[in-house]
């Protein structure tokens, strides 16, 4: 019977699509990245996912972020995520921890429950911590480096973060798990310079976060520019990596 997955199974068959359906996938991080990447591996058939954001929709969200839009301004973002998922797959199972991931509180989520994770947070302490816990409990992950203040989404692609070059944050990323011995970890990242965004008249100076939001723009130490091509390609080849992995087609 033809049903809302039916052209997938057509290219990777009843086997694979059982095991997408029987996955777990979390995705710490449901911004512009996350949010893409949730897109389709929901339309891929995964059956459960954790999403982990503490964050709140934001009218600044709607030029990049798939889930944000006017009438979602003010939702969680978790919430919104969730209600789009079942809307495409009412028989997934899908969890949501308002939770700001840090090294603080890792310790609260059993990442070894997790077929994939998708690492699409922002802050670098978060990402190191998933990245050396995941290596500890042989989880696979995925890590998106920098996606703001960039405008070639070609430029984009996978590779070790030990064979990075360029991107700031991969850098990083580089020395300090080199730091905590971890040997190897798959991220998506650019070689395309990062533009230096326009300030003025940004957030900085007027503020639109919901009025309840724990952690406002204004409290970032700078805010990135970002448009609607850029991170939603990077959630994708993110959903792409997963994809493949759970059908074992690498």
């Amino acid at each position: 019977m033809l049903n809302q997955f039916s052209r997938t199974q057509m290219l990777l068959g009843d086997a694979a699509l059982e095991r997408l359906k029987n996955a777990r996938v979390a995705i710490f991080g449901i911004g512009g990245v996350g949010g893409y990447a949730l897109e389709a591996l929901a339309r891929s058939g995964v059956g459960a996912f954790d999403l982990f954001d503490d964050d709140k929709i934001c009218v600044t969200n709607i030029n990049r972020q798939i889930h944000a839009t006017l009438s979602t301004v003010g939702q969680y973002k978790t919430d919104a995520a969730k209600a789009r998922v079942l809307d495409i797959n009412p028989a997934a199972a899908v969890r949501t921890h308002k939770m700001f991931y840090l090294p603080e509180n890792a310790q609260e989520v059993d990442l070894s429950q997790f077929d994939y994770v998708i690492d699409a947070i922002d802050t670098v302490s978060g990402k190191i911590e998933l990245a050396v816990r995941c290596h500890q409990q042989d989880t696979p992950i995925i890590s998106s480096m920098g996606a703001g203040n960039k405008l070639d989404p070609t430029a984009f692609e996978v590779a070790d973060i030990y064979q990075t070059s360029v991107c700031p944050l991969a850098r990083v990323m580089r020395r300090e798990l080199k730091g905590q011995g971890v040997p190897k970890l798959k991220v998506v990242y650019s070689r395309e310079a990062p533009l230096v965004p326009e300030q003025e008249g940004g957030c900085e100076t007027g503020c639109v976060c919901p009025p309840d939001t724990q952690r406002k723009c204004t409290h970032r130490r700078q805010i990135p520019g970002s448009a609607a091509f850029v991170p939603s390609v990077v959630g994708l080849i993110c959903a792409g990596e997963v994809i493949k992995h759970l059908t074992n087609l690498q």
